[in-house]
């Protein structure tokens, strides 16, 4: 199954939290959008990778995703080596994405830049023919992504462009609510964590709003780039 977009994440619920409105307006496009997950979050303080996995199954079908995969790197202490940037590799090669989406480039969690420069660097070696990789037996074929954008986490880093996901917020959420364990709960007996106040949980809304204001529109998500972003017409800017 080739993908139109690869959203990559270093724990599950990245995806959810940065970019699951662009991902729910594409899939409603018509577009074949899957999740890759690097490591299952099992350092979180609340609930256990086991919750985790239910909740990202259970974000997934909210999304509408065509496949969630989770590679089971270590959390906290995943590599940018050349283990690891192979099995990204074989990844990009099975579903072979026109976009990847990935890890904001500079954040709290140090995950997050290091899977962003991770997954960035794995799509450029993927492009390479002499970089061979075997996946269920059979010998994969080079593929390299047009493009990789970042999105933006918990920092409020200053986006290249912005994506209106007005009318889609709501799917937004409900996915993110799908990890029950880590978000606010007033009925939760777990450790309070930087997620899980309920400021965390509105700062969704507000942020998607100050983005949708900076484009004129009710909601939206920002997204860094690595190389300049190319229009055909100065109207596609529009």
């Amino acid at each position: 199954m080739k993908l139109d977009i690869l959203a990559v994440g270093s724990h599950p619920d990245d995806v959810e939290l940065s970019c699951s409105g662009t991902i729910a307006k594409e899939i409603d496009r018509g577009k074949k959008v899957g999740i890759l997950d690097l490591t299952r979050g099992e350092l979180g303080t609340r609930g256990t990778a086991e919750i985790r996995d239910r909740e990202a199954k259970a974000a997934a079908e909210v999304l509408g995703v065509k496949m969630r995969h989770n590679l089971e790197f270590s959390d906290g202490f995943f590599e940018n080596n050349t283990a690891h940037k192979l099995e990204v590799i074989k990844i990009i090669r099975k579903y072979r994405p026109e976009i990847i989406l990935c890890n904001a480039v500079e954040d709290r969690h140090i995950d997050h830049g290091k899977g962003a420069k991770l997954v960035s660097e794995a799509c450029f070696l993927s492009g390479l023919r002499k970089i061979e990789t075997i996946m269920e037996g059979n010998r994969q074929e080079a593929w390299r992504p047009k493009h990789v954008f970042h999105y933006i986490q918990w920092k409020n880093l200053k986006p290249d462009f912005v994506v209106d996901i007005s009318g889609y917020l709501d799917k937004k959420l409900e996915s993110v609510l799908a990890y029950r364990s880590q978000f606010f709960d007033e009925n939760s007996k777990e450790p309070e964590t930087p997620i899980s106040s309920s400021n965390f949980l509105d700062s969704i809304t507000y942020r998607a709003q100050d983005m949708g204001r900076l484009i004129n529109t009710q909601h939206a998500e920002g997204f860094t780039v690595e190389r300049n972003v190319a229009v055909d017409s100065i109207f596609d800017l529009i």
